[in-house]
């Protein structure tokens, strides 16, 4: 399965909700697709990946480069995650850096106090 996803933008952030697999396979498109919407804007972004069922490095790789994006424009990055992407992250200590929130709502929250 490959990776598919949402997009809503809202005032102030745009929320993507992706299932599938952030793999090599997919990262090429993810990046490219994920790095033109950020540099439109709304600047602070919402990454749902509680459905998603695998990460591999070339993932976490994309997901650091756009976290620096967001951050260069004056956003921020929020991944939701669900067990298995946390595991990941963590093992690469990436936790902080990556603002991992355990639902929407708590991205959000994020956001408004940024």
């Amino acid at each position: 399965m490959s990776l598919r996803g949402t997009r809503e933008t809202r005032d102030n952030y745009q929320l993507f909700r992706l299932t599938g697999l952030l793999d090599a396979f997919s990262e090429p498109t993810f990046r490219k697709v994920l790095g033109g919407k950020i540099d439109e804007g709304p600047k602070h972004i919402i990454l749902d990946l509680s459905q998603i069922d695998f990460v591999d490095s070339s993932g976490l790789g994309a997901l650091v480069q756009l976290a620096k994006q967001a951050q260069n424009l004056t956003g921020t990055l929020q991944i939701v995650t669900n067990a298995r992407v946390t595991q990941t992250v963590k093992l690469v200590r990436l936790e902080k850096f990556l603002s991992l929130q355990p639902n929407v709502e708590a991205a959000l929250e994020n956001i408004k106090s940024s």
